[in-house]
């Protein structure tokens, strides 16, 4: 890993130099776009409107427009604001982690110890687990200034970038005014298809279904071209999967059950009679997460 910003944890009179590096990366298969006619690549470029000539990022400035009258901002510009030229990482308060919103997370990084003793880092890191708090924190990244919430994973401290609370919209839907009526029954067979589907959260068992298959594409397509069979491929027909709106909610509900409960008896069974293969039960297994609805109770 690269390291993306250097700086350090002001904690109260206690400096902790650190070294940010970021904890995520996209798995996504990387597409480019070419022309459907030929395959030519597609291609941008920065014009200005008023030259037409072919802009290099270097001579490129911001600008802000407010009825009518225009400002340029250069590069020396911005970073010239006090806030973009903090290299700390300020912790303003400590609050248990159960009062964070988690709508309010977004880019996880990795901190790093970066001086020859990590004392004052792991002096933080012991801090932090012990109290079972998270630091809030403030500090300036690619010009923009941050909140943030410090905590432990594992063996590592690490930096939660969070949205401010202005960031943050309130879900106002009329739909959600509407009274509705949820019976006794129904709430218990939901309850009780809950209680069939719960188990442990294990990342590692789910999968990105989309870019397996587009890995798939993409080798069928290297092997045979265009004239690749979708059935073939993919051994579904395009498009095909459960389908059928079911209007009835106890019927949903009751359906739903069966199905969880005929997969989990067809696995005893199974089990009973003879030991499973290496591919048994991957059907009442840990499937894709579809979505949940939720109801609630007038």
């Amino acid at each position: 890993m690269r390291a993306i910003w250097k700086g350090s944890i002001a904690f109260g009179l206690v400096n902790v130099p650190v070294k940010l590096y970021s904890a995520t990366e996209d798995h996504d298969v990387s597409l480019h776009q070419v022309h459907n006619k030929d395959g030519g690549r597609i291609r941008y470029q920065r014009k200005c409107e008023i030259c037409s000539a072919v802009v290099d990022y270097e001579d490129i400035d911001k600008a802000y427009e407010e009825e009518g009258r225009t400002v340029v901002l250069s590069a020396e510009d911005l970073k010239s604001l006090p806030a973009e030229s903090s290299r700390e990482i300020e912790v303003v308060e400590f609050v248990p982690a159960e009062q964070l919103d988690p709508i309010m997370y977004e880019k996880p990084y990795y901190l790093e110890p970066d001086s020859k003793s990590p004392k004052a880092y792991m002096l933080l890191l012991r801090t932090l687990q012990d109290t079972e708090r998270v630091a809030i924190v403030q500090y300036a990244l690619r010009q923009k200034t941050r909140l943030g919430a410090l905590r432990v994973r594992g063996d590592v401290l690490m930096l939660q970038s969070l949205l401010w609370d202005d960031e943050v919209r309130e879900a106002n839907f009329p739909s959600l005014e509407t009274d509705v009526k949820i019976s006794d029954k129904e709430l218990e067979m939901s309850s009780a298809l809950v209680d069939s589907m719960a188990r442990d959260f294990e990342p590692e068992e789910y999968t990105d279904n989309y870019q397996v298959q587009l890995r798939q594409l993409i080798a069928a397509k290297f092997e045979k071209g265009d004239s690749i069979d979708t059935e073939e491929t993919f051994g579904v027909t395009a498009g095909e999967g459960e389908g059928g709106e079911v209007i009835d909610l106890m019927e949903a509900l009751k359906r739903s059950l069966e199905k969880k409960r005929g997969k989990s008896s067809g696995s005893s069974s199974g089990d009973a009679d003879e030991e499973p293969d290496a591919g048994a039960g991957a059907g009442a297994g840990r499937g894709a997460g579809r979505p949940r609805a939720r109801a609630k109770k007038a």
